[in-house]
């Protein structure tokens, strides 16, 4: 609807019931997840047996809260480590990228701009299916012709993580080049020109400019890296992330812990997000 252009009444009414049904669509799973996450039985379904917090913090059977679930606290601990991992490697990388491509022109550029957007055009469970394929060929070879075992390239936290970065480092590089675009590049003139070498310029004057950019990239990555299921189930290995072990849990039968587990991903995500907002708008 364009606020300029008279509506009539019934017009207006469509659009706001429209929008407000729209909201209630995404947000009813959510708060229907939540609530059963206080629920007193053993199934996340009516009828409602009572309120209790024993999914959270429960420590005798039948009902074990997540913080006293060990397998729970290890696979969050997992996600955790990956999602920083990517974080860190997403943002270097996407910084890189940005200069790269908004610095440069050179022959190819077009084509390697097209081929780093790639991976977000691909399926993920493909994508996950061709690291695994690709990696594992390469360390079979490096086995066979100098008996060397690469971990790295076989299914675990190291795969993982190269899985996951190869598609979020692109997500990185667009939220920062976006930034990199509006700076004024005669700021590093001006250094320059005082005496700083490019390195300096760079350093003191278009990195804290970027570091909005940067640490919501970052917050990007991690949130991306931790709720990744398709390209993480083909390449985990012993060591299981956090969705790949609600996964598991959820193949034995749903039990209110997941419930849990859920909230506390919802309330986490949204200081998160909150606090990538905070942060913009202080820039």
């Amino acid at each position: 609807m364009i606020p300029s252009i008279p509506q009539s009444r019934f017009v207006r009414f469509i659009y706001t019931a429209y929008v407000v049904l729209f909201f209630v669509y995404l947000a009813v799973p959510l708060i229907v997840v939540a609530i059963f996450a206080f629920n007193d039985s053993q199934f996340p379904s009516l009828p409602w047996e009572g309120f209790t917090l024993a999914w959270f913090f429960g420590d005798a059977r039948p009902i074990i809260g997540i913080f006293h679930e060990r397998t729970i606290l290890s696979s969050i601990l997992t996600s955790t480590i990956v999602g920083v991992s990517v974080s860190i490697l997403s943002v270097a990388v996407g910084t890189t990228n940005a200069f790269l491509f908004n610095r440069y022109q050179f022959p190819g550029r077009g084509f390697l701009y097209v081929l780093m957007l790639l991976p977000l055009v691909v399926p993920g469970i493909v994508l996950g299916i061709s690291i695994l394929v690709f990696s594992s060929t390469i360390a079979n070879a490096v086995w066979s012709g100098f008996s060397l075992e690469l971990e790295t390239l076989r299914p675990g936290l190291g795969l993982v993580v190269l899985g996951q970065f190869s598609f979020i480092a692109t997500i990185a590089t667009l939220v920062i080049s976006a930034r990199l675009q509006k700076f004024d590049q005669t700021l590093e003139d001006a250094a320059l020109n005082l005496g700083a070498d490019r390195l300096t310029a760079v350093r003191t004057i278009t990195l804290p400019y970027l570091a909005p950019a940067m640490i919501g990239a970052g917050v990007v990555a991690f949130l991306m890296s931790f709720e990744n299921f398709n390209t993480t189930l083909m390449l985990v290995g012993s060591d299981a992330p956090l969705t790949i072990t609600m996964f598991d849990r959820m193949k034995e039968g749903s039990t209110p812990i997941l419930n849990a587990v859920s909230l506390l991903l919802m309330v986490g995500s949204s200081l998160l997000a909150l606090m990538m907002i905070l942060v913009q708008r202080r820039s």
